[in-house]
């Protein structure tokens, strides 16, 4: 099958996500309403992830809602905007959004979701009716959540293939992010501060000997000029990135949530095209595959990593637990699930 272009591949992510808004503005009354929507896009109004919500602006006034899109090349100051009350929704990755969530802000814990199985399985049961207590939290729920692929290290010398080879190394962390930040100090690596605007840049300009990210971002952040002829990408997943896109409760009719979601549910395959084309899209001889043996390892140092930040309530138990049995689900071998 012929690979999508990025633009396109982002273009159809981008569907999927005003496709879950879209729904939700189902209206009983006739009275048109204005409604606005704040979208994180790095390349701002020009960009494919704004392009594409404007295209639902006409579906948005059909079901009575007047959207109004905000485009920001800035998460932090969407996410302020949003928390200030200036958006009625807004799009956020799922490492930003833990600020207005803790349940479903803890969905990127390292190591608690291995792969496309265990984030299929964990996506249908908050797809359910039933999961939509642990989706409110104060003023607010969270209407959608789409999955973005695994997050893998990207590094610019493939002789750094162990984690004793990480001490001293810098890598581009989110400095907004408390888990990302205990995980790099926990292998001996230097933190330098970044976020999802200039993690790539220090990535391929040398400031920095790694840095984090998803396949989708392989292309359009241009991370193989940093990986180049000596690096590599560790095919290993250290967490699993998602996108959700949160609202204020009163502004909305009480079941546009749920409708987003029973939307969204249905689009789950069109998103993991998009993940396996973009990680298709990364060359053979890129990946650097790690033993199994040392993928044991791997994942004992961050089941650790990550229990001590539930103790430190930086996730949320109910969140971990699930993940946890949806884990055990899939593979029962694994040593945490003799317990």
């Amino acid at each position: 099958m012929k690979l999508l272009s990025f633009p396109r591949r982002l273009a159809v992510a981008t569907a999927l996500c005003a496709s879950m808004v879209a729904p939700s503005l189902v209206q009983a009354e006739t009275e048109i309403l204005d409604r606005s929507f704040c979208v994180f896009d790095p390349v701002g109004a020009n960009g494919p992830l704004f392009a594409i919500t404007r295209e639902f602006q006409p579906v948005a006034m059909q079901k009575g809602i007047r959207l109004n899109l905000r485009a920001y090349t800035d998460e932090k100051v969407a996410a302020e905007d949003f928390k200030a009350g200036q958006c009625d929704a807004v799009l956020l990755t799922g490492t930003r959004a833990r600020e207005f969530n803790k349940f479903t802000g803890s969905l990127e814990a390292m190591g608690a979701v291995p792969g496309e199985q265990e984030m299929r399985l964990l996506y249908n049961t908050l797809s359910q009716p039933q999961a939509r207590q642990f989706l409110i939290e104060g003023p607010y729920e969270v209407a959608g959540v789409f999955p973005a692929g695994a997050i893998y290290l990207h590094t610019r010398d493939r002789s750094i293939d162990s984690v004793e080879k990480l001490q001293g190394k810098r890598i581009a962390t989110l400095d907004y992010d408390n888990a990302s930040v205990r995980l790099v100090r926990h292998v001996g690596a230097s933190v330098v501060g970044s976020n999802s605007a200039n993690f790539a840049g220090k990535f391929n300009n040398g400031s920095v000997d790694l840095a984090y990210a998803p396949a989708v971002a392989y292309q359009p952040l241009e991370l193989y000029k940093g990986v180049s002829t000596n690096g590599g990408v560790f095919k290993y997943a250290l967490a699993y990135m998602n996108f959700q896109v949160i609202i204020h409760r009163d502004r909305f009719p009480d079941d546009a949530g749920q409708m987003v979601r029973d939307e969204s549910i249905k689009r789950i395959d069109q998103a993991y095209d998009i993940i396996a084309e973009a990680e298709q899209g990364i060359p053979e001889h890129v990946w650097m595959n790690p033993p199994q043996e040392d993928v044991a390892e791997y994942d004992r140092m961050l089941r650790q990593v990550r229990l001590s930040l539930l103790e430190d309530g930086v996730f949320d138990e109910r969140a971990i637990k699930l993940m946890r049995a949806i884990r055990c689900r899939v593979d029962g071998a694994r040593s945490e699930c003799a317990s």
